[in-house]
């Protein structure tokens, strides 16, 4: 099946099941408040485990376990070589301390080392929820992000992987455990519209039910392309960023756990060193070659502080989503725990704050995503 013929599918289906209902009702609530009861069990869980920071030691070789602060690049650097087999070819580069001229040919030099060509994708080394994540096509896209990139700052550039289909799949390894298991796939579906020849793409996203209720995400990003009139047939879409509070949308992906896919996911797992929980984002060719552990590839490493992001799918109930949150976060303190019971050295909650403090100050800088 062809990636047209695949996007064309995935858009119908898409599109079926969100007439009815686009949105949950929790979906786009804000994060404090949505966010409220699962600060509370993390609460309860570190007054049981005498920890607030314990699931920073779920992932050890991951600074802060994951939970924030963490290096794209390094969680990859830390794959082997069957792992490697199945990540996105990727380089890190930093930009320079005060020129931005020099950035460009800094950047293409390296690119030429990694065999990397346009297009590739342009993303901070540290950041989250898709932050400065751009699509660069040419040379002068490049030397535009990177001048628009905060100075003496890490970066990644990674192929651009063709594939249509986009899943995020959580894996979980208590370190006593020799085999690990998948507890979530989520599909990703970015926002699209195919064009008529007459309509506007603003009229295209009003006549969709699920584009309508995000089209306060979407419109201020397309700015005048919202004006434009996509020709008979032309599929647009809309955002680059796979990500439910950016537009995309999010389905449960359960029915394509397999033992095939559950084994290739541990071998990858297994080949990092010392991961027990996270999700693996990745592209992939189709349904049936994800459920045969084929055809795909990995395109970001998430730790401690990811989620099963299926919970965002408009079909899950409010006590679905509670029940995974509480059952993930859950594992991370017990696999914390676990890990300090053999000697890994505690994180300190002063620390992990000046992270996710050093990680927030990063994301303000950062060029704006597509």
């Amino acid at each position: 099946m062809s990636d047209i013929s695949l996007a064309s599918r995935l858009q119908a289906a898409i599109a079926r099941r969100t007439q009815a209902k686009p949105v949950s009702f929790f979906e786009f609530w804000p994060g404090a408040v949505f966010y409220a009861p699962v600060a509370l069990f993390w609460i309860a869980q570190a007054l049981r485990h005498r920890s607030l920071t314990l699931p920073a030691l779920a992932n050890p070789r991951i600074e802060a376990g994951g939970i924030c602060g963490e290096s794209k690049n390094d969680i990859l650097d830390l794959a082997g070589a069957e792992a490697r087999r199945w990540i996105a070819p990727y380089i890190g580069i930093t930009t320079q301390g005060l020129a931005t001229d020099a950035d460009l040919a800094m950047a293409e030099a390296a690119m030429a080392e990694a065999g990397l060509a346009y297009p590739v994708v342009a993303k901070p080394d540290m950041s989250c929820n898709g932050a400065g994540v751009r699509l660069v096509e040419t040379s002068a896209d490049l030397a535009r992000y990177l001048a628009e990139f905060p100075r003496a700052t890490r970066l990644q550039l990674q192929a651009l992987v063709p594939h249509e289909g986009e899943a995020g799949i959580f894996y979980i390894r208590h370190p006593d455990e020799t085999r690990g298991r998948i507890t979530s796939v989520t599909l990703k579906y970015a926002p699209m519209v195919t064009g008529d020849g007459r309509s506007r793409i603003r009229d295209l996203i009003a006549a969709d039910a699920r584009l309508n209720s995000v089209s306060h995400l979407l419109l201020p990003k397309l700015g005048a392309q919202a004006a434009r009139i996509p020709a008979q047939g032309e599929r647009a879409r809309l955002v680059f960023v796979g990500n439910h509070c950016r537009g995309s949308t999010f389905k449960d992906g359960r029915h394509l756990i397999t033992q095939a896919l559950t084994d290739r996911i541990d071998a990858i797992a297994r080949d990092i060193p010392e991961f027990h929980f996270g999700r693996f984002d990745l592209r992939f060719a189709s349904p049936n070659a994800l459920r045969r552990g084929e055809d795909f590839s990995i395109i970001e490493v998430n730790g401690a502080g990811s989620e099963a992001t299926h919970i965002w799918d408009p079909e899950t109930s409010i006590v679905e989503a509670y029940r995974t949150q509480f059952f993930h976060y859950g594992t991370a303190f017990r696999i914390g725990a676990a890990m300090r019971k053999r000697g890994t050295p505690r994180y300190g909650a002063w620390r992990l704050f000046g992270i996710w403090q050093r990680q927030k100050a990063l994301m303000a800088q950062y060029p704006t995503n597509d």
